[in-house]
């Protein structure tokens, strides 16, 4: 398995334990209230398991599992994948941060536009990989 795609893999399963925990605190306050300042972990727990963990974990399984192309580097270029990467995991944080630590609203653009940005560099290096298939017929004898 490519290294990038155990990153992602690895990184996802992070926030999918730390947006579960989240939730986990939200609920049982919910419960029996003992922090309403809890409720202002939401919006990270949205983030966290909506793009942390899905959005991770299919950018990771995608790359390792679309056809390679057939000459070196067979992955594309690796860089872009791990610009979108990092590009992504700053915008979550900063959306996350701009839920809970009640910044201005312009950093919860600004996290988006780190995603978004995230995201156009995965799809362009990923684009050239998916492709159909072709299968070629037994040789005739």
């Amino acid at each position: 398995m490519p290294k990038f795609t155990v990153w992602l893999v690895r990184v996802s399963l992070l926030y999918l334990g730390v947006g579960f925990t989240f939730g986990a605190l939200m609920l049982a306050n919910k419960g029996i209230p003992f922090a309403p300042q809890l409720w202002l972990l939401l919006p990270a727990h949205i983030e966290f398991l909506l793009l942390g963990w899905t959005i991770q974990l299919a950018m990771g399984v995608a790359f390792w599992i679309l056809p390679r192309l057939p000459q070196e580097p067979k992955f594309g270029n690796v860089r872009l994948a791990w610009a979108a990467f990092a590009l992504l995991n700053a915008g979550l944080l900063v959306s996350a941060g701009q839920g809970v630590l009640g910044l201005a609203a312009g950093w919860g653009l600004v996290g988006r536009a780190l995603q978004l940005a995230g995201v156009i560099c995965f799809a362009v290096q990923i684009w050239p990989r998916v492709r159909p298939v072709v299968i070629e017929p037994p040789a005739s004898q």
